[in-house]
């Protein structure tokens, strides 16, 4: 074999393996940018759901609703998003802790108003009739309170919708809301989908 030939070959060779190497290279740089790009990903994905769960822990929780007191309003099963807040008015509907369960009901009166319920169901405030278009059967319910009664300081007075069902402020099993056992206001109903919209 010659010298010549020997040189053709060897840079035949080299130049093959300087192709391979060089497929090899933008291989791995492609494998490394996939694997950037999948981490980068990642991250985002658990940075949105930590904000999100943030969101809904501390200012929009999400709650299931049990039993049957706030009918026709909410059923029992259906999903509600309650707002965080301090204010709260006559109509409003809010959820509050009692004993290590969340209960929904309604603000009826506040701080300092007084409350008259008759025999019948119907409810006055600081002598004026209630217009509550969201009950459909009065009643006076579970009730152990003498009336007219006035809400205490930094108190609200709630009631259940479902009036001959519901135990609310007109037992004195609860009585009335104190600011510290405040989820916050109902104001939407997400589930289930055919029921989607405000909580009135």
């Amino acid at each position: 074999m010659t010298d010549r030939t020997k040189e053709e070959r060897s840079t035949t060779t080299l130049n093959v393996s300087s192709e391979q190497w060089k497929k090899e290279l933008n291989r791995e740089a492609k494998r490394k940018g996939f694997w950037r790009s999948f981490r980068n990903t990642v991250f985002a994905l658990i940075t949105v759901a930590a904000i999100a769960v943030l969101v809904a822990v501390l200012l929009l929780p999400v709650l299931r609703i049990y039993g049957t007191s706030m009918r026709p309003a909410l059923e029992e099963g259906e999903y509600v998003v309650s707002l965080k807040g301090s204010k709260f008015e006559t109509g409003d509907v809010l959820a509050f802790y009692y004993n290590n369960k969340i209960l929904v009901k309604r603000v009826i009166a506040v701080s300092g108003d007084w409350v008259e319920i008759d025999e019948n169901g119907t409810v006055s405030v600081n002598g004026v009739r209630l217009d509550e278009p969201y009950v459909t059967e009065p009643s006076l319910g579970e009730c152990d309170i003498e009336f007219p009664y006035q809400v205490p300081e930094s108190r609200i007075f709630v009631m259940g919708d479902h009036r001959s069902v519901s135990i609310d402020s007109r037992s004195t099993t609860i009585g009335c809301v104190s600011s510290e056992q405040i989820v916050g206001k109902i104001i939407f109903r997400i589930w289930p989908f055919k029921g989607i919209g405000p909580v009135r």
